[in-house]
């Protein structure tokens, strides 16, 4: 079965570290969920399989009106979807529009949250606060969802272990179902790499950026959270559906400016470009996968997961694999798959980029 994902570009007000297709033209809002339902219409039934997980993500999705939002889902049908994923802003939260939203088909929230210190909050151009992100969880349980996800960030500028482990306990306290959490990545182009390269933030030291990822996994763990992905915590059974598809080859439509699909060993992506979407003029662009191609991305998802790699190997890979292995970066379960260990997820990045061919 088959995945949508949804790609709503606007923001009331971009964050310092994003580098991901947005606009904070919100004037364009109904224009551009217009031509949005006008592609699901051309696009639903190119995989050729049922619609099992929506993803409505941006951006961010909760500038829309709950309105627009059921008109998405409707367009796209539920008659088979087990899992719609909405992300959203805690600031966009109140209990109307939570409870509309519920009704229109939504059944999983993802809160970007990233921490709960109103001055790393401000650092990194968030425009919610702390007692906001709280207020929202809170408000959300009480409209009827019990599968929430939280996103953290960690490493971010001046941020100490200290604030850090505060954050995760404020999270546990939350009882949500699902915890997403990334390292503060300085992407080309955005506002906070202009920032570190004019000397007026200093990136977090390595060591103390792998101290603060081994102490979420070790607590999240703890906690009771299973660790089914390098950057993803789940209570057992709550693990993201739809966000497991990009990890295990399953197909999906991406729908919107920027969107990417994949469907029959095929990567094809929308334009990034918000005035030829809106008039209908999309362009696409996208590539069919070589067998080197499908062995390297093998290797680049599988080895996020849990779940981590199994089958054949090149030779040269397989001698790499053992040298990992004698290392402690990867280990070898009873049935034969290669999972990464705690060490190897510190430098998986490097760790994928030897085995690739």
């Amino acid at each position: 079965m088959a995945g949508v994902y949804v790609h709503i570009p606007f923001c009331k007000k971009r964050c310092l570290y994003c580098d991901f297709f947005s606009t904070t033209c919100l004037e364009r809002r109904k224009e551009y969920v217009a031509a949005l339902l006008q592609e699901i219409i051309e696009r639903k039934d190119e995989t050729g399989e049922p619609v099992r997980t929506i993803y409505i993500g941006g951006g961010t999705p909760s500038t829309l009106d709950a309105a627009d939002i059921q008109r998405i889902i409707d367009a796209i049908g539920t008659r088979q979807a087990e899992e719609i994923t909405m992300e959203m802003n805690p600031g966009d939260a109140d209990e109307t529009y939570l409870r509309a939203i519920r009704e229109a088909g939504i059944n999983r929230l993802s809160i970007g949250i990233q921490s709960f210190d109103d001055t790393l909050l401000n650092r990194i151009g968030r425009r919610h606060t702390a007692q906001q992100a709280l207020t929202a969880v809170k408000m959300a349980q009480e409209a009827g969802f019990d599968n929430l996800s939280i996103d953290l960030m960690y490493a971010l500028p001046t941020q100490t272990m200290d604030q850090w482990k505060a954050d995760i306990e404020t999270a546990l306290n939350l009882n949500v179902q699902h915890i997403s959490s990334y390292g503060l990545m300085y992407e080309e182009g955005t506002a906070m790499t202009h920032m570190r390269d004019e000397g007026s933030i200093t990136p977090i030291d390595e060591d103390t950026e792998n101290a603060m990822y081994d102490r979420l996994c070790e607590r999240l763990q703890q906690a009771g959270f299973v660790h089914y992905e390098v950057s993803n915590f789940a209570l057992p059974c709550y693990e993201a559906k739809h966000n497991s598809s990009y990890w295990n080859g399953t197909p999906y439509v991406g729908v919107g400016a920027g969107a990417h699909s994949y469907i029959r060993n095929t990567r094809s992506w929308n334009r990034e470009d918000l005035d030829t979407y809106i008039k209908g003029n999309n362009v696409r662009e996208s590539e069919t996968l070589t067998e080197k191609d499908l062995y390297n991305e093998r290797i680049m998802l599988g080895l996020r997961t849990n779940q981590g790699i199994a089958g054949s190997f090149p030779k040269q890979s397989r001698s790499v694999i053992e040298s990992k292995i004698q290392d402690g970066l990867l280990r070898e379960t009873e049935d034969g798959r290669i999972v990464a260990t705690q060490q190897g997820l510190h430098i998986l990045n490097r760790i994928i980029e030897d085995l690739m061919i």
